[in-house]
Formats: C-alpha cells, structure tokens, sequence
C-alpha cells in the first residue's frame, strides 16, 4: 500500500508532494531549486531537475501503456521485454502478463549518470505515482 502526502500552506499550491511504498519513493519539492524531484528504490535514490523529470515520467507512462495494450496478446507463459531509449534516458519494462521491472538509465555527454531499477511490485506502484504526480502536476 502506499502513501500519498502533501504539505503546503492553505491557499497554496502544494510545494512538497511525497508518494512512497515499499521498495519505492516519489518526492517533488518545487523549493529544491535545480534538484526539484527525487525517485528511488530500495537502498538508492537520486534527483532529478525538472526537465530530467518530465522526460523520465513520459517515458516510463508510455512503456506502461503500451504493455497494457499487448497483455492480452501475451500467453500466460509468455514473456516481454520493452524497451524505448530517448535522450538522455534508456528505460526497460521487462515482466509478463501479470508482474514486470523497470529499470531506468541516464546518461548525457558531460553530465552526471544514474541508474535505477524497480522489481516488480514496487515498479507498478512507482508507476502509478509517475502518472499521479504528472497529472497533479499540470
């Protein structure tokens, strides 16, 4: 089960929104500054800039649904492995029908790398927090 938390101030808009279950953790805190969103998993975690971020989550979304488009061409026995690399991020859905990992990677040219990977079910928790912050986000 996760966790959904938001501090602001009445009549603010939500400075700090924090999602987080087990084996996974979401935080946006706009008064960050550059480093406004943290992702991790299990014994990691990292920051984002907001462009990192939003390119992270369109990426991760798409995967997401474009899996839930091809399950139901899947035997039960089947598995599926998608992948989409869009600067500066690589990410890989890799599951079955059922259960899946993500793993993220990135990496510009003279620029920082991180690397991340979510077991299932923490990845579909993660996911689904991806696609709340985003939607709570526009």
């Amino acid at each position: 089960m996760s966790k959904i938390n938001l501090i602001c101030c009445l009549g603010e808009v939500a400075s700090l929104i924090q999602h987080e279950g087990p084996g996974w953790r979401l935080v946006r805190d706009l008064n960050r500054g550059n480093y406004s969103v943290l992702v991790g998993g299990l014994s990691w975690a990292f920051e984002l800039t907001e462009a990192e971020w939003i390119c992270l989550s369109d990426i991760v979304l798409e995967l997401v649904d474009q899996h839930r488009v091809l399950v139901d061409q899947l035997m039960t026995e089947e598995s599926i492995e998608l992948e989409l690399d869009r600067a500066p991020w690589w990410c890989c859905l890799d599951g079955d029908r059922a259960s899946w990992s993500l793993s993220v990677v990135l990496s510009a040219p003279d620029a920082r790398s991180v690397e991340g990977r979510w077991p299932s079910p923490a990845a579909q928790a993660m996911a689904a927090a991806m696609r709340t912050l985003r939607e709570t986000a526009l």
